[in-house]
């Protein structure tokens, strides 16, 4: 027994966090390649090395993914200081670059010269697709940086080969990513580049995208549905992604045949961002006027909000709700206690659903099986959450509401 605890410790010298031991960079420079500072970690990696997250067979283990900034050409190496085979026989590490190389497109180098070689190739790139957007973000360091957001397709020449390196970033940052069938002409790609100065010329870097799905209505109209967003984490808490969404939303807009825009399985982050962009477009509406807000969701809001913007009524009713709140005097009780009236109204509704789904229990089930279903139910339980999710939902609104009052 002693002797096996003895072993099971040393084996497990040979484990590897593998959000830790994968490094990525985005590199400009030939000195970004050594320079710890533009490092970057995983937030997942078990769709790869299992849920764990761990990688057994090495001390040391460096699993080095670096791009260029641009055009994402990749260097795979993998480090380690041992190997467990070097120890011990009969005992098989992971196949560290097989798992790798599942995710990553051909054509990637693991030689570092060759690497740096082809920095000097993206001078060559440039965005793909048609622009939509530029906008300014002022940085303390560099002073004013531009970006643009353009929309592309796999017509254009090279995208294909680069939407496969750029969805790779998906497997370190969503925790249920998957890659999607690029070949179906219904999907539109939207990216953000940052324009930046190297040696005299004007350079792109790669900061984010957004996948959409053109999906058909009857009988003529399309509905898009986003299905990834992701802003790459050296560009994170810049406004990048509400400047994105923001593109976006105003591109679909444009074409009658848009329908409403909506989003596969949204995070509450996205919800969020979500909220903020919609709230941003619909706050000059008429309909949506101050005066307008203390009289409640009003049809002339949500066909508004649909005819002009492509928001459905689910979305409407939470940009009403913002707005009102941003135009309501919570010291006042009585304009405080309406205004609790009306999110709650909405908020009771998979409560409301609970106590009819009960209603059917009563005729159907047995008494000892209906007290198990009734406890789940119990009505000061409900209060209780349904003042819970309340006070949550305020806490947000109150945030956009603040971001809102920043960016005006």
């Amino acid at each position: 027994m002693a002797v096996a605890n003895t072993m099971e410790k040393k084996l497990a010298e040979y484990k590897c966090d593998t959000n830790e031991a994968i490094s990525l960079k985005l590199i400009r420079f030939p000195e970004d390649v050594e320079d710890d500072g533009t490092t970057f970690h995983p937030e997942y990696s078990h769709q790869i090395f299992g849920d764990d997250e761990v990688a057994f067979g090495y001390k040391g283990l460096q699993i080095q993914l670096f791009y260029t900034a641009g055009n994402l050409s990749t260097l795979f190496k993998v480090k380690y200081s041992s190997k467990v085979t070097e120890t011990f026989d009969c005992v098989e590490p992971d196949d560290i670059e097989g798992k790798i190389r599942e995710i990553i497109p051909a054509g990637f180098t693991c030689n570092t010269d060759d690497f740096i070689s082809l920095l000097e190739k993206e001078a060559n790139f440039k965005p793909f697709g048609m622009l939509l957007h530029s906008y300014t973000v002022h940085n303390e360091e560099a002073g004013e940086l531009t970006y643009q957001i353009h929309k592309a397709d796999l017509t254009c020449p090279g995208f294909h080969e680069y939407h496969e390196r750029l969805q790779t970033f998906l497997m370190w940052f969503i925790e249920t990513a998957s890659f999607i069938d690029a070949d179906d002409d219904r999907w539109d790609f939207f990216l953000v580049f940052e324009k930046y100065n190297k040696d005299g010329e004007t350079l792109y870097a790669t900061v984010g995208y957004m996948t959409v799905y053109n999906y058909y209505v009857y009988p003529d109209k399309t509905r898009p549905r986003v299905s990834q967003m992701l802003i790459l984490p050296p560009f994170q808490g810049e406004g990048h992604g509400a400047q994105l969404l923001e593109a976006v939303h105003r591109f679909y807009c444009s074409l009658p045949k848009v329908q409403d825009i909506t989003a596969e399985d949204p995070s509450e982050n996205y919800v969020k961002l979500r909220d903020y962009v919609l709230v941003k477009l619909c706050q000059g509406l008429p309909s949506f006027a101050v005066d307008k807000l203390h009289l409640g969701l009003s049809a002339d809001m949500v066909k508004e909000a649909q005819d002009k913007l492509k928001i459905n009524k689910k979305h409407a009713r939470r940009v009403y709700e913002i707005l009102r709140l941003r135009a309501t005097d919570m010291s006042d009780e009585e304009k405080a206690r309406e205004y609790r009236l009306e999110v709650k109204k909405r908020l009771f509704g998979p409560y409301r659903k609970n106590q009819r789904e009960l209603t059917k229990m009563r005729k159907c089930l047995r008494p000892e099986e209906l007290v198990s279903h009734m406890g789940q139910m119990d009505t000061q339980v409900q209060h209780e959450e349904l003042e819970k999710s309340y006070q949550e939902v305020v806490e947000d609104y109150r945030r956009i509401i603040e971001r809102l009052a920043v960016q005006a």
